[in-house]
């Protein structure tokens, strides 16, 4: 239990921890004045015992009763409050946290670690985090700082009823360490449950289009069932072992409550306890019961906010890449490869691979699916790291330049565009977010896209849906353009601009990127015979290694894996339907 509240406090950082701690020991202030009410039921019986009740006696029990409510209540309030900043703040900042950290992880993490188990810890462990793990760690410390503070002043009246309390304390630790026991085994369970399902609700819904045209029937509804019920099982099945274990520890509390009566009446009968004394130990024993219960009954979800510390505290352990270099201007923009290698998962993805790219030129990479064309482009832009060679940038390794530095002289036009929940504008102005809106339109209109904006409702100001789903793939990919046209990098990477574009969007997406693309060294990925004869230099990449290198008259005097890449598109090109 101790342990996995000093591991919440460290999770939590310097500026929270102390909120926490400051709560604390409100909350032993605020545990001493809700104690008060003990005394000031003394005082008036007392006075009631002895026959002799003024209204002095009235008023003193009522001032120190006044004094015990308003001053825990005070008390109370700033704890909470102080608690509720620390919890948010630190899952905001948390949150944050991961998200850089993130930002400088290899691509290979996001092939390992799937969207659901990224989500559901950015989401689902930290939401726990924030609203459990707050009100669980403080009510724990506060239920047993409480029973401790009663054992304390229970001293004072009467040392056996003391040892009892004590006694009974003992007692419901052992039994809180079996509930931890259990809890530990099915914490892990629980969140790895919750990722599942957070995993698979988002590959069903990704995958809607799939889901409706098999008539919701197939594997994907199975799996997303699958992990329906076992997200319901391991609940229930954590409810259903906790529940027995929190019932004896409860039970040990009513019981210490009811050992402390029972003797009470026992010491009062046999003469060795004073009316008044009896009558402050059969309060205490009641009042004993809510601050046990408190504690034990947060305490169940300890383990959990354990396993969610963990969860988080993994992703942030990752390994970045090795980010630290220096703030480099490079002299040219040209782009060398030596000699490099990449492996994925054991299996050889690029293979020796050298060339070069000089500045404001356009290089085509062309060749089979799966050859290694866009693992290649990641290299080149450092998204990952080669395992063996160098790639350079200006005759600098990449390596050497500070990782923003490096993309600083990068754009990237991606074939599958991602757009944010977000206005147009500021899905334009993310190339750029100190651009003006003069700006943001100059872009658009170069990109070919000011008119299909203008003609929406809003504009400019139109909200879109995430991942662009409110828009056409053309649309999507123009937007995409002008916001690499706002960053204005001197190299632009082009995964295949045209790929999933319809005809009636093909011209003006091409004058788009021919817009784009001026006076910029081009590097794209292409399909499409006509985006690859003008290339300056072409590479044909075939299991990790460049098998052809020219230019398109060259290529096509070679018998070999272009030339029947050509003759494929120009077939597909002459085929018409008759009919």
């Amino acid at each position: 239990m101790l342990k996995t509240i000093k591991k919440f406090f460290a999770f939590c950082g310097e500026e929270n921890r102390k909120k926490f701690e400051t709560s604390i020991w409100l909350a032993v202030l605020q545990a001493f004045f809700e104690a008060l009410k003990i005394p000031a039921i003394a005082a008036m019986i007392r006075a009631l015992l002895e026959g002799s009740v003024e209204i002095r006696d009235i008023l003193i029990s009522l001032g120190i009763m006044v004094i015990s409510i308003v001053g825990a209540g005070l008390i109370k309030s700033k704890s909470v409050m102080l608690q509720t900043e620390g919890g948010y703040d630190t899952c905001a900042r948390k949150r944050v946290e991961i998200a850089e950290h993130m930002r400088y992880l290899p691509m290979g993490y996001f092939n390992e670690n799937s969207l659901g188990q990224i989500t559901s810890v950015t989401t689902n462990v930290m939401e726990s985090l924030e609203n459990v793990a707050t009100r669980v760690v403080m009510m724990v410390c506060e239920g047993i700082l409480t029973t401790t503070l009663i054992i304390v002043m229970l001293l004072f009246f009467d040392w056996r009823i003391a040892l009892v309390l004590l006694f009974g304390f003992g007692l419901f630790f052992l039994a809180n360490g079996m509930l931890q026991k259990a809890a530990g085994r099915l914490a892990p369970k629980k969140i790895a449950a919750d990722e599942r399902l957070v995993e698979k609700v988002l590959e069903y819904l990704q995958g809607m289009t799939e889901v409706k045209a098999y008539h919701l029937k197939g594997k994907k509804s199975a799996e997303l069932n699958d992990a329906i019920y076992e997200n319901s099982k391991i609940n229930t099945d954590m409810e259903l072992t906790l529940i027995p274990r929190m019932t004896l520890q409860n039970g040990i509390s009513k019981m210490t409550g009811t050992a402390m009566v029972a003797l009470t009446c026992v010491f009062y009968c046999n003469g060795s306890m004073d009316a008044l004394t009896a009558v402050v130990m059969v309060i205490s024993a009641f009042i004993i019961y809510a601050s046990l219960e408190s504690a034990g009954n947060y305490s169940a979800l300890l383990r959990v906010v354990d396993v969610s510390v963990d969860r988080a505290q993994e992703i942030l352990a990752t390994p970045q890449m090795n980010i630290a270099g220096e703030e480099i201007v490079p002299e040219t923009r040209n782009i060398s490869a030596r000699d490099i290698g990449f492996s994925y998962d054991k299996r050889k993805i690029i293979d020796g691979i050298s060339f070069t790219i000089p500045e404001k030129t356009t290089t085509a990479i062309v060749g089979p699916s799966g050859g290694g064309k866009t693992t290649l482009v990641n290299l080149m832009a450092r998204f990952w790291d080669v395992d063996d060679g160098k790639v350079t940038l200006g005759d600098r390794n990449v390596k050497d330049y500070d990782i923003d530095t490096l993309m600083a002289n990068f754009s990237f036009v991606f074939q599958n565009v991602y757009l944010f929940h977000d206005t147009i504008a500021n899905n334009i102005r993310f190339g750029n977010p100190d651009a003006t809106m003069d700006d943001v339109i100059a872009a658009a209109k170069k990109a070919c896209c000011h008119d299909f904006i203008t003609a929406l409702p809003e504009g400019y100001e139109t909200v879109i849906g995430e991942g662009g789903a409110s828009l056409s793939g053309g649309e999507k990919q123009r937007i995409s353009i002008a916001r690499a046209m706002m960053k204005d990098a001197p190299i632009i990477f082009l995964d295949e601009a045209t790929a999933n574009v319809d005809p009636e969007n093909e011209n003006e997406l091409m004058h788009a990127v021919s817009a784009l693309t001026r006076e910029k060294t081009v590097i794209m990925i292409a399909h499409r015979l006509k985006t690859v004869k003008e290339a300056d230099q072409i590479l044909v990449v075939d299991q990790g290694k460049i098998v052809q290198h020219g230019t398109h008259d060259e290529l096509m005097q070679q018998d070999g894996i272009y030339k029947s890449f050509v003759g494929e598109r120009q077939e597909a090109a002459s085929w018409k339907m008759h009919k």
